[in-house]
């Protein structure tokens, strides 16, 4: 018998490629005859268009062709998620734009640097109106308005009935107004795409490489938005440089190449540039939360009051769901909380439009929660680890449905704290910071905890295939689509494990609609849970098919053989066994390949949980903060390869942590945005971290055969609010109870002169009185669905 793989550390084995240089990202793929397409993009962020001339760039050297919307006439490509459908964008801005870098017109030439220099004749007639740029002002009464037929720059939202209703009976009430900022993605490869058209000849009628993570979700755009069929459409997402949310569904600036491609005859593409990618790709976060937690005098949670405004940014894009969906189903996190009102709004602004960044909502609910528990710590004086510990949901009380709907599947919300404490000394740490206060040091310590669940695997299940060659090596093809995540290497692994056939014997195909039939793509940390999951089942079946075929050739039970690793084999009997080579044969002359698939779907989301603690040192006289250590233990459930799971762990910190302390996409009064380059928009390097302590603890969940939960996103969820948490920790002697991401030096010096002036609070906009009523009680359908 073969021994198993399943839980130990394996190295990927789909890095030796991408090490050696032999990636084939979409900007490598050479095409003969290829087109460039560019974008002349609106310098302003709200005006009508009253012309656009493109004589003098269509006539520029090395041009082929120039359109504005009037001469595409392009459909307007199905929004990722559905907001508001009165709020759709065209793919070119028709009478108006309404954020700086909508693209008003494309230009067609034979090499990038042809386009590059016409962009810059092409001559758009602007008549500014108005801007409402920052989300609260958009929804005064007075704002102005994107879309002047809505009558407000409500996209869409609703109101508890409970209201004030949840704080009744509370001792203490803590209060806090949060700004979870926006961020911008910043994939190392942005955007791109590669158009080939096909002729009669062809199999399909048009080819797309693209950087997604949902190869079949954009082929299904794509036929939506031209009213093609499916099967005429191949898309192929070769190696993607980061997703992290921002590459989901059909862009504009996709629909526009396309079509491109299509009227010319020739393969065109467009490669985004990083002002591009900065100023276009949908940002994520951006919430102003307005939270109110009451408390018994003992320190016992009695309700949670939520008001949430989500920027939707332009054209009503996916953040403002989030807002409404995600973020509250995930408002009661790992506590008992007997009553929560959670109203929302997403507000319209003339900004880039919002969409899914790593966490997709949960993080913003976490952000929320966990500010609010150390705010009601230091108001009742006590340790903000206790006081978790006493509100804790207990593992007896799982599986758990909250106040809200959600449905938990397990968890011990104890164990990784436990954990996490001890790794981080977290006694010792509360020693020296009390020390170097009473020493009166400048360069203060803050230790921030944060305790977290969040959902993951939603959607409706995954393919996957399997297959035996007669070569003996095997191939399995996947619906999910990996993007660094290591998918190669832990359903090898799976294979491996339920086989015996070796890893460097296995093949990896995903991420192309000819060759794999469905797939929902990678998102929401779905993809060992549910591809890990269909891989499985595929896997047995195989070995079902193949034990029936041994069993026959050798004469014995089904129940005696076992994988040797080379074949299978009678178990106790060394000289019984037949080769997989002999086996896929023996398949195909009996009833064809010996290959089976699966569509494994779940019974129901997945919620990893864990416990952070982060270790700054403040700056008192500069505002400074320094990060000194940050401890991760995540539970993902069952863990696969542990080398994998530290991995997502490391890129999740880091970018919790950034956003913490650095990230901020920011716009000024006009709409025009200050940090469209990476010299404006401060990204971490290696330089500014530290060296990261991750571990895990194991909670398998029952609702897939793998007791997998997702990590993909768990340890940036867990991250930002410790690392808030600890710089508001070392200043809270001084008066000190909130700090607003990123807590850069002015922000925290200037709250150090301050000094004692308490939560800062303000009460929401008007506008959450005059919602529409949300009936009762539970979540929709789709807010699942969001993940």
């Amino acid at each position: 018998m073969v021994g198993s793989l399943l839980g130990t550390e394996v190295r990927r084995i789909e890095d030796p490629e991408l090490l050696r240089g032999r990636g084939t990202f979409v900007a490598n793929h050479h095409v003969d005859g290829v087109l460039h397409v560019g974008f002349a993009r609106s310098p302003v962020a709200h005006a009508l268009i009253r012309s656009i001339d493109l004589t003098a760039a269509a006539a520029a050297p090395g041009i082929v062709a120039a359109y504005a919307a009037a001469d595409l006439e392009l459909p307007i490509p199905p929004p990722f998620l559905v907001l508001n459908p009165l709020c759709e964008r065209p793919p070119l801005a028709t009478d108006r734009v309404r954020f700086a870098g909508e693209p008003v017109a494309a230009l067609v030439g034979e090499t990038a640097a042809a386009v590059a220099d016409a962009l810059e004749l092409v001559d758009v007639d602007y008549e500014p109106l108005p801007v409402a740029a920052d989300p609260e002002r958009a929804l005064e009464p007075d704002a102005p308005q994107q879309f002047p037929e809505l009558g407000s720059n409500v996209a869409g939202g609703e109101r508890d009935p409970l209201g004030a209703g949840v704080l009744d009976g509370a001792d203490v009430v803590v209060r806090a107004r949060l700004e979870n900022q926006r961020v911008a993605v910043v994939p190392m490869e942005g955007n791109a795409i590669i158009a080939i058209p096909g002729g009669e000849e062809r199999e399909f009628d048009i080819t797309v490489y693209l950087s997604t993570q949902m190869p079949h979700g954009a082929r299904d755009g794509i036929a939506a938005t031209f009213g093609w069929a499916p099967e005429r459409i191949r898309v192929i997402a070769p190696h993607v440089g980061g997703g992290f949310g921002g590459k989901g569904g059909v862009t504009s600036e996709h629909a526009a190449v396309i079509a491109i491609a299509r009227r010319l005859g020739r393969p065109a593409r467009w490669i985004e540039t990083r002002s591009e990618n900065m100023q276009a790709m949908p940002h994520g976060r951006a919430q102003v939360q307005f939270a109110e937690l009451g408390l018994k005098r003992d320190g016992t949670i009695s309700g949670l009051r939520c008001r949430v405004i989500g920027d939707c940014g332009a054209y009503a894009g996916f953040g403002g769901l989030l807002a409404i969906a995600t973020t509250r189903m995930m408002a009661q996190g790992v506590y008992r909380i007997p009553a929560i009102s959670y109203d929302s709004v997403a507000a319209l602004t003339n900004t880039t439009p919002v969409g899914a960044f790593r966490g997709a909502g949960r993080p913003e609910a976490t952000a929320m929660l966990e500010r609010l528990i150390d705010i009601a710590a230091a108001e009742l004086d006590r340790d903000p680890v206790e006081l978790r510990r006493q509100n804790f949901l207990a593992p007896e009380d799982f599986p758990h449905t909250t106040v809200v709907g959600t449905k938990y599947d397990s968890g011990d919300y104890d164990l990784p704290l436990t954990e996490a404490l001890r790794l981080a000394d977290y006694d010792g740490l509360r020693a020296e910071q009390a020390r170097r206060i009473e020493a009166g040091e400048h360069l203060l310590l803050g230790i921030g905890v944060s305790t977290y669940v969040e959902i993951t695997g939603g959607g409706d299940g995954e393919y996957a295939e399997v297959e035996v060659h007669d070569d003996g090596r095997a191939t399995i093809k996947v619906g999910t689509s990996s993007h660094g995540q290591g998918h190669a290497t832990s359903f090898a692994m799976i294979v491996a494990d339920a086989l015996g056939i070796p890893m460097e014997s296995i093949d990896f195909v995903q991420s192309d609609t000819a060759a794999v039939p469905r797939g929902e793509g990678t998102g929401g940390s779905r993809s060992l849970q549910l591809g890990g999951s269909a891989v499985r089942e595929a896997s047995e079946q195989v070995l079902r098919r193949a034990k029936e075929l041994a069993a026959s050739r050798l004469e014995a039970a089904v129940e005696d053989i076992e994988p040797t690793g080379e074949g299978l084999g009678v178990a106790g009997v060394p000289a019984a066994r037949v080769s997989w080579p002999e086996l896929a044969r023996a398949a195909a002359e009996r009833d064809g390949a010996l290959a089976e698939h699966a569509d494994f779907r779940p019974g129901g989301a997945t919620f990893p949980f864990g416990a952070h603690v982060s270790v700054v040192e403040v700056d008192t006289e500069t505002g400074f903060v320094r990060p000194l250590r940050h401890v991760a233990v995540d539970d993902c459930g069952r863990v696969l390869n542990p080398l994998i799971v530290r991995g997502q762990q490391h890129g999740g910190v880091v970018q919790g942590m950034a956003q913490a302390l650095w990230e901020q996409v920011t716009f000024d009064a006009d709409g025009n945005p200050e940090t469209a380059t990476l010299t404006d928009y401060a990204i971490p390097s290696a330089a500014d971290v530290p060296a990261l302590e991750v571990s895990g603890t194991e909670t398998p969940s029952p609702l897939n055969p793998l007791g997998a939960k997702g990590i993909g996103e768990a340890a940036t969820i867990g991250a930002t609010p410790a690392v808030q948490n600890a710089v508001v920790d070392a200043l809270k002697h001084l008066g000190v109870r909130h700090i607003d991401m990123p807590a850069t030096p002015e922000r925290v010096w200037q709250a150090i002169q301050e000094g004692g002036s308490g939560t800062p609070w303000r009460e929401p906009p008007a506008v959450f009185e005059t919602l529409p009523v949300r009936g009762g009680g539970r979540p929709r359908e789709a807010d699942q669905a969001v993940v």
